[in-house]
């Protein structure tokens, strides 16, 4: 009898575990199949993207999300440094950043996929950043650069964005010094104010603080395009199936908020760039002047292409191996955002 109760319990056991292997399994997406549409009861998605976050208590969007039964955990992060920390520390699925953090990640062991990309529709005539010009520094134009010490950052888009205008101005990393430095918060601005160093990419919502702050600063343009916006996840994220699921409703909702803001200046205004960024009214209403609207792309191969040109440049200015960006982009959510834009899409992508 012992021996028939033992048996039984070993198997019971056996069923358990067979029972949560196949569970296991279930809930496991692969990369190429079909986004799930029905998003499991209980799933929740851990984001760090603040603007939109402000967007969507403010639009009334945030409430599409619930009725799809999506629940995001919102996380104060932004920024390729801090997103891969917590993505290595699983405390995010998914950030709002630059191109550049997918490549870091990539190149330093942590599987990532990017699931949105957007752009602005005019580029050049809207830049992302400015170069910052030290009170008193004798640059006026990008052929001035040689000689000089700038800010850079390896692992952040202003590090990319550093090493492409070396290239346009025909110089190399050897005819500056560049001065490693972390863009966070002001750091860039106080160096150069300080004068630390003579040049540091900033980005247009900080210039006219910059200017008013520092007599004599000044700013020149890059002349590049620099408008690279994107969320990436874990790729465990993606791989499983209820957060996928999660994820397509996130994505489709998020082209929706990027609409809205550029319809809705004033209220996108108050809602982040004055209530979360800290923005002056009037500060605030001058970097959306300056800043364009933002559309959806109907394709991402430019985007794409831009990426592995940038992924090309850093490996062998920083020494990396090479990458085929195309592991990085999880093309199945391309069609869900061009979806929800519907005839709002950018079909030239504004090259």
């Amino acid at each position: 009898m012992k021996k028939a109760l033992a048996s039984l319990s070993v198997l019971s056991a056996l069923l358990v575990l067979s029972a949560c292997g196949s569970k296991d399994a279930a809930a496991t997406l692969e990369l190429g199949a079909a986004l799930p549409e029905k998003v499991p009861s209980g799933t929740e998605i851990r984001i760090g993207d603040p603007s939109i976050q402000a967007v969507l208590g403010v639009s009334g969007l945030g409430k599409e999300l619930a009725d799809a039964g999506v629940t995001v955990e919102w996380a104060n992060i932004s920024g390729g440094p801090q997103s891969i920390q917590a993505f290595r520390g699983d405390k995010l699925d998914c950030s709002a950043v630059a191109d550049i953090p997918s490549l870091f990640a990539a190149w330093t062991g942590t599987p990532t996929k990017i699931v949105f990309q957007s752009v602005t529709i005019d580029p050049l005539q809207h830049p992302t950043y400015e170069l910052g010009v030290a009170p008193g520094s004798p640059v006026a134009s990008l052929a001035d650069l040689r000689g000089k010490k700038i800010a850079y950052s390896a692992g952040q888009a202003q590090g990319a964005l550093v090493l492409r205008v070396l290239q346009k101005a025909g110089l190399t990393q050897q005819d500056v010094t560049l001065v490693d430095l972390t863009s966070t918060g002001d750091s860039y601005r106080t160096a150069l104010g300080s004068k630390a160093v003579d040049v540091a990419p900033l980005g247009t919502s900080t210039v006219r603080t910059y200017k008013s702050k520092y007599p004599g600063a000044t700013t020149i343009p890059t002349g590049i395009r620099d408008d690279a916006s994107t969320l990436y996840c874990l790729t465990k994220a993606v791989q499983d199936s209820g957060k996928a699921a999660a994820l397509k409703a996130y994505v489709a909702v998020r082209a929706k908020a990027l609409l809205w803001s550029n319809d809705h200046p004033d209220e996108y205004s108050k809602a982040y760039l004055q209530d979360v960024q800290g923005l002056s009214e009037a500060d605030a209403k001058a970097y959306l002047a300056d800043s364009g609207d933002k559309g959806i792309p109907a394709t991402w191969d430019n985007a794409q292409d831009r990426l592995q040109a940038t992924a090309d440049l850093l490996a062998t200015e920083q020494k990396h191996d090479k990458l085929d960006v195309s592991t990085l982009v999880d093309r199945r959510f391309e069609k869900v955002e061009a979806d929800a834009a519907g005839g709002k899409v950018v079909t030239g992508d504004a090259s």
